[in-house]
C-alpha cells in the first residue's frame, strides 16, 4: 500500500492571491467576450453560475451541466454558439493571468521527492474551472502535468461536487478507485481544505495561512508554517496514524453521494460497447456492476432504511444478491439504463439520511445475519459496498484501456 497526498492547487502550490486573480480573470474575459456580451451581464451571469455549480448537490449533474444551465440562458446563447470563442480565451488569453501568480519552489522539491517515493499524488484543486485553466495553473506553479505522473487533476467537466462539499473528496478518492492505504489533504485553506477532510476521516495538514485563523472551526491533523516541512513531518509519523476512518455519519454520506457520480465519470471513460465485456470469466463486467448496485439498493438497503426509520427494532432479512447476476442476466442487460435507476434509489436513501436528526444514526434493528444492529452500521456497511465495487469498476477501467 502507498501514500495518497491529496494537494490543494491555490496558495499550496502556487500563489494566487484570489482576490486579485478572480477579478482580472473576469475583466479578461468579459473583454474578450465583449462584442458578444455586455460585460456587466457577463460578469453578472458567470457569478451566479459559479455559485449555483459550487452549491451543486446532485449526484447525477456535473459541475459543467450545472454551470451551462444557468450561465447561457442568462446570456442569451446557447453553448454551441461560444464554444469555439470560450476555447480560445483559454488557448490564447487565460495564459495573460499568470503574472498575477508565482511558483512555491519548495512545493516543487515536494512533489518530486514525493513521486520518486512512489507515492500517488494527486491535485485536490476546487474543480470549478475547465481542465485546461487549471492544467495551465499547474504549469505555472512549476508542475507541467505532461512531466508529473498525477493521480487526478479534476475540473468542472468530470466532477459533480465542489469545495468545501465532503462529498468533492469522496468522489476524488472514488475516481482514485478507493485504493486501500494512507491519504493525507495538504492544503492552505482550513474552510476549503482541511474542514471537509476531517469531515470525511482524513488526515490533514494545514499549511498556515494567516487569512484562515479566524476561520478555525476544527483541529487539522498538523499545522505546518511552511510546505518544506511537509516530508520531514510525514518521515516522523506512524503511517498507521495516517489511515482514513470512513465510519462516521459525516463521512458516510458524502461516500454514498459520490458513488453514483464518480461511477458516471469512470464509465464514461470505457466505451461503451466494452460495458458488457467481462475482463475476465470471473469478473462482473460494468453492467452486471451497475445493475447490482442498482437492485442491492433498491430491494435491500432502501426497504432497509425507511424499516429503521419507521419502525421500532424492526427484524431485516438477510439476502443473498450476488447469484442475481445469473438469475437476472445482467450482461444482457442495458448499462444506461441501469445506471439511471441506480442513481434513482441512491437519490431517496441520501435524502432519507440528510433529513435525520444525529440521534437517529443510532436506532436499532435486528439483522438475520449480523443479529442485533443500528442505522449508522448499516450505512457503513453500504458504503463499504460502494468501495468494493468502486475499486471493481476501476479495475475494468484500467484492463480495458490497456489493451
Amino acid at each position: 500500500m502507498t501514500i495518497t497526498l491529496l494537494l490543494d492547487l491555490d496558495n499550496t502550490l502556487l500563489h494566487n492571491n484570489t482576490e486579485i486573480f478572480i477579478p482580472e480573470y473576469l475583466k479578461a474575459l468579459s473583454r474578450y467576450l465583449e462584442d458578444h456580451i455586455d460585460p456587466v451581464k457577463l460578469k453578472k451571469a458567470l457569478l451566479a453560475a459559479t455559485d449555483v455549480m459550487a452549491a451543486n448537490n446532485r449526484l447525477d449533474r456535473s459541475l459543467k451541466q450545472t454551470f451551462d444551465e444557468v450561465f447561457y440562458p442568462a446570456i442569451g446563447y446557447e453553448e454551441h454558439q461560444l464554444t469555439e470563442t470560450l476555447n480560445n480565451f483559454y488557448s490564447q488569453k487565460f495564459s495573460s493571468l499568470q503574472k498575477f501568480t508565482s511558483p512555491i519552489p519548495a512545493a516543487v522539491t515536494l512533489v518530486k521527492k514525493a513521486v520518486e517515493r512512489g507515492y500517488r499524488v494527486a491535485i485536490a484543486t476546487n474543480p470549478l474551472f475547465p481542465l485546461t485553466a487549471i492544467i495551465q495553473r499547474l504549469e505555472w506553479s512549476g508542475l507541467p502535468a505532461d512531466e508529473y505522473p498525477f493521480a487526478l487533476i479534476p475540473s468542472y467537466e468530470t466532477f459533480h461536487f465542489a469545495k468545501p462539499n465532503p462529498a468533492f473528496l469522496a468522489e476524488f478518492l472514488a475516481q482514485l478507485g478507493w485504493e486501500e492505504g494512507p491519504v493525507i489533504m495538504v492544503g492552505d485553506d482550513m474552510i476549503n481544505d482541511i474542514e471537509p477532510a476531517r469531515s470525511l476521516g482524513i488526515c490533514t495538514v494545514w499549511i498556515k495561512n494567516s487569512r484562515n485563523v479566524g476561520q478555525i472551526n476544527s483541529t487539522p491533523t498538523v499545522t505546518l508554517e511552511e510546505i518544506s516541512q511537509f516530508l520531514p513531518w510525514l518521515d516522523a509519523t506512524p503511517q498507521d496514524s495516517l489511515e482514513p476512518n470512513f465510519s462516521s455519519p459525516s463521512a458516510l454520506l458524502p461516500i454514498l453521494k459520490s458513488t453514483p457520480a464518480a461511477l458516471l465519470t469512470i464509465c464514461n471513460q470505457i466505451d461503451k460497447l466494452l460495458w458488457n465485456k467481462r475482463i475476465q470469466a470471473d469478473e462482473w463486467c460494468i453492467t452486471e456492476i451497475l445493475c447490482h448496485l442498482r437492485d442491492v439498493d433498491a430491494e435491500v438497503n432502501l426497504p432497509r432504511v425507511e424499516a429503521v426509520l419507521s419502525e421500532d427494532n424492526p427484524f431485516l432479512a438477510g439476502k443473498d444478491t450476488d447469484p442475481w447476476a445469473n438469475e437476472r442476466q445482467y450482461i444482457n442487460q442495458d448499462g444506461d439504463q441501469a445506471m439511471n435507476s441506480f442513481i434513482q434509489a441512491r437519490t431517496r436513501i441520501v435524502d432519507y439520511l440528510e433529513k435525520i436528526q444525529p440521534a437517529t444514526w443510532q436506532r436499532s434493528a435486528r439483522h438475520a445475519i449480523f443479529g442485533p444492529t443500528r442505522l449508522i452500521e448499516l450505512v457503513n456497511i453500504i458504503a463499504g459496498h460502494d468501495r468494493l465495487h468502486i475499486q471493481q469498476v476501476y479495475k475494468n477501467l484500467n484492463a480495458h484501456m490497456s489493451k
